[in-house]
Parts: C-alpha cells; structure tokens; sequence
C-alpha cells in the first residue's frame, strides 16, 4: 500500500499515511489531531541491481560502429 507524506501547518509535523491509491487525495488528520493538513509531493529515490546497458560488441563511438569521426 503507498505511503503518503503530509505536513501540519498547524504545528509543523510532517507524518506518513498508508492507504489505498483511491484515496490519495483524501484528508489526513495529523498524529496531534489538528486537521489543517496538506499532502507533500513525494520523490521516489530507487536503488537496485540493474546495471548500465553495455556498449555495442566490437563498437565504440556515437553510432556503436565506429563510423564516425
């Protein structure tokens, strides 16, 4: 389930909320009960294994065939 990020601009704290993608947009409560609250725009920071896409075999160069000067 995704997790979104709010702040309190009533006191300041930034909190997470679980829930479904159908109710992103809903209004969350923060932890001290105050209910002026707004949804952070979130980044996604991915790490993983995937590596780099390898050079063409036997190229080099802009084209992979090393036609190019």
């Amino acid at each position: 389930m995704p997790r979104y990020d709010f702040r309190c601009r009533a006191c300041g704290s930034t909190f997470e909320v679980s829930r479904p993608m159908s109710a992103s947009d809903d209004p969350a409560t923060c932890p001290e009960g105050h209910g002026d609250t707004v949804k952070l725009l979130s980044t996604v920071a991915m790490t993983g294994g995937a590596a780099a896409p390898r050079a063409a075999a036997g190229g080099g160069g802009c084209c992979g065939g090393g036609c190019c000067s």
